[in-house]
């Protein structure tokens, strides 16, 4: 008697779990077959081979230094080129070209053994716009101040952390940039935005920057091209360079043909515009 009330519970408790777990895929394949579509008709991304490795250039780079010569670059004649590398000469060199949003990849590294201390050792830039320098220095074990040390936007920002490799190593920076906007009058639209990546580690975090990065005044914004070349700074060392592509970017495109809906089986519900 005892096992047989036993099952009929076990029976009656299993057949309520059945039930719940019914209704519980009724709710769910109820909201799956809910769909949200926001109304907007995307232009098909562009199709890009990237290169072999992280570090190569993919199809559409235009590659600034390949190794070979300094052809891109404006200034460069006092700089020398050997064994695939360009070391800094005694003028900052500027692209012929100029860009705007882009994706830049730059490798560099300090001499060895290293030489001097604070910004006297290993000091370069990267100029974004030939105006806004992320600051190129050998930071391994060389105390600076914060916002000069690499990675710093020049006296603006230090970066979030210290990924500097030994002197002779490569260190490498990739830089997402956008440049700031400015209205028919002159005034700041909107700002300049950068994220930056030391040998791998994130540095800059979409950082907003306060204009450009001079060494004897505050930073300040005035009106420019929405395209500009890049530079990079002689400050007397011997830095070396290598590896140098740039891409422009753009925001995937599309175009808004109807607000956005819910849409299940053949019934549309448009999407309030502003929900209580």
């Amino acid at each position: 008697m005892f096992v047989n009330t036993f099952q009929f519970f076990s029976s009656a408790q299993s057949s309520k779990r059945l039930a719940a777990m019914a209704i519980t895929f009724a709710c769910a394949s109820s909201a799956f077959s809910q769909e949200y579509l926001n109304g907007i008709k995307w232009t098909a991304p562009a199709i890009i081979t990237p290169g072999a490795r992280d570090s190569d250039a993919p199809s559409d780079a235009v590659k600034l230094f390949d190794g070979k010569d300094l052809s891109q670059w404006k200034n460069a004649d006092t700089w020398v080129v050997k064994d695939g590398v360009a070391i800094c000469g005694k003028a900052q060199i500027t692209t012929k070209e100029e860009f705007g949003d882009c994706q830049l990849h730059v490798e560099w590294s300090a001499p060895t053994p290293a030489v001097g201390s604070g910004q006297g050792r290993c000091n370069s830039g990267i100029f974004m716009m030939g105006r806004y320098e992320l600051q190129v220095l050998d930071s391994f074990d060389n105390l600076t101040y914060f916002d000069g040390q690499a990675g710093a936007i020049y006296k603006q920002t230090p970066p979030m952390a210290n990924a500097m490799r030994k002197p002779g190593e490569w260190n490498t920076y990739d830089i997402f940039w956008t440049g700031p906007r400015f209205k028919e009058d002159g005034s700041l639209e909107s700002p300049a935005y950068i994220t930056a990546v030391h040998n791998g580690v994130l540095i800059l975090n979409h950082f907003q920057l306060l204009g450009d990065t001079p060494f004897n005044r505050p930073p300040q914004y005035k009106a420019h091209s929405p395209k500009g070349p890049i530079s990079i700074q002689d400050h007397g060392n011997p830095v070396r360079f290598r590896n140098i592509w740039i891409r422009e970017i753009a925001n995937a495109k599309g175009v808004q043909e109807r607000e956005p809906f819910l849409r299940s089986g053949d019934k549309e519900t448009p999407i309030a515009k502003n929900p209580k």
